[in-house]
């Protein structure tokens, strides 16, 4: 085990090994990878069994050294690891090989004897098969799950790449999988047979077992990058031999039929063709995963450079994989103002780069011809199909109009979050979060937590502090952008700050009115500065942090101010006068136009999880890869985000030519 002074060192023969992706996920687990010969009792470290691992056996022989097998993790990376992709984490073993049956391995010893009884460490259990199933999550997940599949109803035979150790260590060669082909046909005569390849197969990296040759009637290939948890949904039957899949099978509910010895055989959950005696012990699927997924692998944070838990690794490896998914077709942006550029690229130009193209009928053009995908910013005029750009609701540590760059963008392919005119993809989201799964709301409850004890809103502006609070009932009333495209399309009868401010001295003329002038208006950037605000409120809180003035008001009044939504994650009551996306389920007291389409009820965690988990994209403000939302959370209240200077100017400048600039170059 890792020492308590430091990082144990640990003699590798392996270049991959001292690779700096590996060194920093070594080190982070508490090794320290270096060249050289150990001494008597030191460690070396080979991978698995590969063609390199009998250089460091040797080596750990003659020098009386203990050896330490290194494997990837069960949830590797978006693609293999032959198209250049680090591991989320590692399986570092000081026993043996979990896939090799011939010794017993530190996997072994903890499903054979550790209690494995714990409450809470079999709901992390529960849950994290559940989360995986719900995105569709496997060891490599660059696959799109709504690619079609077969039909319903066959029998799944799980293909290995040629030559892989898993296979050789259980004694297997193109004559056992021909057996286990033969036997899924004996088994089941008048079933479909579909063959899963392996993802280096579909990418031409390693080639499989069977051959074209092999396929006798009603037998077909599936070789296409598909959900394992939908193609094992479509199947009465599994037949493998050591795949990961087959694992996988056992999660999704079947009893797999092994013709191998993989670690996941022998504990009562597969019919097993060739057992491995000494594994009596009988297990449920939550204690299989909690051994194999949690207390087993060393998971890796790659944005803070640490070790982290299962959980955390998840989240990363699930926002990787959305982002992969989303871009992997590649982008055609139009609409996008020049400073936008580089962020947008960063955060959705990394499967390929985004082309940006201007007017809409230019790139929509060029979109068709590539066959990308379109955005667009916000309402800017597009074709039919483009997708929406919006900011999320967790951005930055600065205004937008201000050019700070986004820590959060969400695309929407339905509609604008602020039109009620028409559905958005968020508003699904909202509409379907009552079904939300426990662990989903669960999640979001934790990150609303985090999210006010860390006092952090949009902007997370600096403010000046309160002044001193008159007694009394105190109605905050948030100003906006009066030509904000919130306001356009989402305002009803009253569409200014100061018609806002009438309508609640008039409703509640006993009460203490506290007006908020919005950010960007404060900075000169946009209109909607109210002339004679203090002859209606009693209190203009200029230049004070929002969140404060949130801390003294009794309740809050608004148009579709986003800080509506900020006041019901604390617990402040609210009352809208036009439409916002938080408006009409129920959390809030609607004086606006009403939508008929609102007639689910979620809970406060659910529309949590659709506004800040769901709809948004996240990029970490230091690295600029996708992240998870807790993640930019971190950064933001620690206020590790990079900061650019001199744009200023540039912001006022750019305010002022907004609106006499041809609606695409906005």
């Amino acid at each position: 085990m890792p020492g308590a002074t430091g990082p144990r060192r640990l003699y590798v023969y392996n270049g991959g090994l001292l690779a700096a992706p590996m060194r920093a996920r070594l080190r982070a687990a508490g090794y320290a990878p270096r060249l050289g010969l150990p001494r008597p009792g030191g460690l070396v470290g080979v991978w698995g069994q590969s063609p390199t691992a009998p250089r460091g056996e040797a080596i750990a022989a003659r020098r009386g050294a203990a050896l330490v097998r290194i494997e990837d993790a069960f949830l590797r990376s978006v693609l293999p690891g032959r198209a250049g992709a680090p591991p989320l984490g590692l399986l570092i073993d000081q026993a043996g090989v979990h896939f090799d049956p011939a010794t017993v391995s530190d996997l072994e010893t903890l499903l054979a004897t550790h209690p494995l009884d714990d409450t809470a460490l079999l709901d992390r259990a529960r849950d994290g098969i559940a989360r995986l199933r719900d995105a569709d999550l496997s060891k490599y997940s660059g696959f799109d799950p709504e690619a079609p599949l077969p039909e319903p109803g066959y029998v799944l035979v799980i293909d290995q790449t040629a030559g892989d150790a898993a296979v050789r260590a259980s004694r297997g060669d193109r004559n056992r999988f021909l057996e286990m082909l033969f036997e899924a046909r004996e088994a089941h005569p008048h079933a479909r047979i579909v063959i899963k390849t392996h993802p280096e197969t579909q990418q031409g990296f390693r080639a499989g077992h069977f051959r074209d040759a092999d396929l006798g009637p009603g037998m077909a290939f599936c070789d296409t990058p598909v959900s394992p948890w939908r193609l094992l949904e479509g199947a009465v039957a599994v037949h493998a031999f050591s795949s990961q899949m087959g694992f996988e099978a056992i999660l999704a509910g079947h009893r797999p039929v092994i013709h191998g010895q993989p670690f996941y055989a022998g504990w009562g959950l597969t019919e097993d063709r060739d057992p491995v005696w000494r594994r009596q012990r009988r297990l449920t699927r939550a204690q299989l995963f909690a051994a194999a997924m949690i207390l087993y692998p060393h998971w890796h944070d790659p944005h803070r450079n640490r070790a982290c838990g299962f959980e955390e690794a998840l989240d990363t490896f699930e926002a990787e994989t959305r982002a992969w998914r989303e871009d992997r077709m590649g982008w055609v942006a139009t609409g996008m103002r020049l400073w936008k550029r580089r962020h947008l690229q960063a955060g959705f130009g990394g499967v390929r780069p985004v082309i940006f193209a201007d007017p809409p009928a230019r790139a929509a053009a060029r979109a068709t011809a590539a066959g990308r995908r379109l955005m667009v910013w916000g309402d800017r005029a597009a074709p039919k199909g483009a997708l929406r750009v919006e900011d999320g609701f967790l951005r930055s540590r600065g205004l937008g109009a201000a050019l700070v760059p986004p820590a959060s963008l969400a695309l929407d392919d339905l509609g604008l979050h602020y039109d009620p005119a028409s559905e958005s993809r968020l508003e699904r989201l909202i509409a379907a979060s009552p079904a939300l799964p426990d662990h989903a709301r669960r999640r979001a409850a934790r990150l609303v937590a985090r999210l006010v004890a860390a006092g952090l809103s949009k902007y997370n502006l600096a403010g000046a502090p309160l002044p001193d609070m008159p007694q009394g009932h105190r109605i905050l009333v948030p100003g906006q952008v009066e030509d904000d495209a919130a306001i356009r399309r989402g305002a009803g009868d009253i569409r200014t700050n100061l018609a806002l401010l009438r309508a609640v001295r008039a409703a509640r003329p006993e009460a203490v009115i506290l007006y908020k002038p919005h950010p960007d208006v404060e900075a000169g950037l946009r209109p909607g500065a109210v002339k004679g605000a203090k002859d209606v409120a009693d209190i203009v809180l200029a230049g004070v942090d929002p969140l404060a003035a949130l801390g003294v008001a009794d309740e809050v009044w608004t148009i579709t101010s986003g800080l509506g939504f900020e006041a019901l994650l604390r617990g402040v009551p609210v009352t809208c006068l036009g439409t916002p996306f938080y408006a009409g389920w129920g959390l809030t007291r609607d004086l606006g136009p009403a939508c008929a389409r609102r007639h689910a009820r979620p809970d406060l965690h659910s529309l949590a999880h659709a506004a800040l988990i769901g709809w948004p994209r996240y990029f970490d403000p230091l690295t600029g890869r996708p992240c998870p939302p807790e993640l930019a959370l971190d950064r933001l209240a620690q206020g590790t985000v990079p900061r650019r200077a001199g744009l200023r100017i540039l912001a006022r400048l750019q305010g002022v030519f907004a609106s006499t600039a041809p609606l695409w170059r906005r």
